[in-house]
């Protein structure tokens, strides 16, 4: 069996922590003098994959 190859695109945007996988809030690259200081604050964060999610990405991260 060939080795799977880790999927690059994916990697960059999804942060493998111990238990489950963090991803970046959508709205937080650019553009960000006009929208509400409440906003980008919240977009810092970032949140969790659901389970499912993670399922299916498991194996190419």
């Amino acid at each position: 069996m060939p080795k799977i190859k880790t999927h690059k695109g994916t990697a960059k945007v999804v942060t493998k922590r111990k238990n489950d996988l963090k991803i970046g809030k959508p709205g937080s690259r650019h553009n960000t003098g006009y929208k509400s200081t409440n906003a980008n604050r919240k977009n810092r964060k970032g949140s969790n994959l659901s389970k499912a999610d993670q399922n299916r990405l498991k194996n190419i991260i």
